[in-house]
């Protein structure tokens, strides 16, 4: 069965340019493309320093620019996935159904990049960024198989981050900007209240909750009319803080060099979890309990405040620039991501009304993470200056028991176009197209907590989430620049 889907780039997680979201084009949370002149090169451009963009990349290339110089642009994100379920099954080992998803994220989204930078004088340059660092939206169906481990998230980010550039001497250049970084998610799960309504009668029933006991508990429900799902709905938002630093070393006239960090940044997203049992129906009567099955299952899953601890990951980058010829030249660009830092994501609740319902827990065990990049430019002539890049970039998740339908991530490569066009002296449009391919993704994620939370230690539904992602994304992405 074909479906929409969209990877971009931390958990659980407009404005003036309107917040987009995405499910990550580059690896982890991370959004694929802060610069549409980037994006033409596959992100090999961080040594180019050619407009204000670079202030993401590599904040000391500001030293390069004149003048007063604007960048705004917009990347859409076209995603296309297929889901196969291969065997989903709920904590009691029952079928989740053959469900796989439907059109479960938006066919386009957007997201806006705005750069300033400004030259002081011989010494120092000064610049803003505005842009989407990370992002996921992703909308199951919600009758899908993996309903239990998640039904739907929306993370959105943005990132404003002033920095300024020091000229040392004609070699030496170096960057520095903070950042203040808003972050708002939501993330809706269904509640497996059948599943946790049997296993609550069964470890009533002498010898406790025995897989017989576990049967006649699932019989008894279904005579009584006992079915449905509830749903859990998370929500949460903050601001972060963290800073950025660059270095650039020109050879000579036509080599470059460029060193570059981002530190990580620590959040906490605060709001509510809420449950609803809407369509479960039914009754527990039978059992000497006058409630109805619904009602049962609210009392043990009262509405709460939220909050979960996010730390994006630093990167480090390393690149070069060198003008080949008066028509062509070539750079590259490899990044380190320290993804390890996102082990699993823990939601916590507090207690209500002396109910304890514990941490609903999203294990995630990621790796550090590599991208290497290669592009290159040509001058077509005096108007337009072609680009192209390729890029191969590895996905933080270990093995498919890692794999998390919030994002079915894996290796992808990357294949780029793009063009400037001059339009005077002053301004100029930047084009890119970008095709990324994923690495075919198996999923086999288990929930390690079951419908009766354990004894108040977490929150969660059991059972299994097993099937198959096929996955590519295309970007397109336009970029108006002007020189004051």
């Amino acid at each position: 069965m074909k479906l929409k889907h969209l990877s971009l780039s931390v958990m659980i997680m407009g404005t003036a340019l309107g917040l987009a979201s995405t499910q990550a084009a580059a690896s982890g949370y991370q959004f694929g493309s802060q610069s549409v002149s980037g994006q033409g090169t596959a992100h090999a451009n961080g040594a180019e320093a050619n407009d204000p963009s670079t202030i993401f990349s590599n904040p000391a290339g500001l030293s390069r620019l004149d003048g007063t110089q604007i960048s705004a642009g917009a990347t859409l994100v076209v995603p296309h996935s297929e889901y196969t379920d291969k065997g989903s099954v709920n904590v009691l080992g029952q079928s989740t159904g053959n469900g796989n998803g439907g059109n479960f994220a938006p066919k386009v989204v957007a997201a806006p990049t705005f750069y300033l930078s400004s030259k002081i004088n011989d010494k120092f340059t000064a610049g803003i960024g505005l842009y989407v660092p990370y992002g996921a939206k992703l909308d199951y169906d919600y009758n899908w198989a993996g309903r239990y481990a998640l039904r739907s998230i929306n993370l959105q980010s943005l990132n404003i981050n002033p920095s300024i550039a020091f000229k040392l001497d004609e070699r030496h250049s170096f960057g520095f900007g903070v950042s203040a970084q808003y972050m708002k998610a939501t993330l809706d799960q269904m509640a497996d209240a059948t599943s946790g309504l049997a296993l609550g009668v069964a470890s009533q029933l002498p010898g406790g909750a025995t897989p017989g006991n576990i049967a006649t508990a699932s019989g008894l429900l279904r005579a009584a009319g006992v079915r449905g799902d509830g749903l859990a709905h998370v929500q949460g938002d903050d601001w972060g803080f963290g800073w950025n630093v660059g270095y650039m070393f020109q050879l000579d006239d036509n080599t470059r060099f460029g060193l570059a960090y981002r530190s990580s940044i620590k959040q906490t997203l605060t709001g509510s979890s809420t449950w609803t049992f809407n369509n479960v129906s039914g009754s527990l009567v039978p059992f000497g309990i006058p409630l109805s099955a619904a009602a049962a299952a609210k009392m043990k899953h009262p509405d709460a405040s939220a909050s979960v601890d996010v730390t994006t990951p630093e990167t480090a980058s390393a690149n070069f620039f060198h003008q080949l010829n008066s028509k062509v030249a070539l750079m590259g660009d490899v990044t380190w991501v320290r993804n390890s830092r996102l082990q699993q994501v823990d939601i916590k609740q507090s207690t209500v009304n002396s109910v304890v319902q514990g941490d609903l827990v999203l294990h995630q065990n990621w790796k550090d993470t590599w991208r290497v990049s290669l592009g290159s430019n040509y001058q077509l002539n005096d108007a337009w200056m072609l680009r192209g890049g390729l890029a191969w970039e590895q996905s933080p998740v270990k093995s498919d028991l890692d794999r998390h339908p919030a994002i079915p991530d894996s290796d992808r490569l990357w294949l780029s176009l793009g063009a400037n066009y001059k339009i005077n002296k002053q301004s100029s449009i930047d084009l890119a197209y970008s095709f990324i391919d994923f690495k075919n993704a198996n999923v086999n994620y288990s929930d390690t907590c079951n419908p009766t939370g354990n004894n108040g230690t977490c929150t969660g539904n059991g059972g299994t989430v097993k099937g198959t992602y096929k996955t590519y994304l295309q970007l397109v992405g336009v970029q108006y620049n002007y020189r004051f």
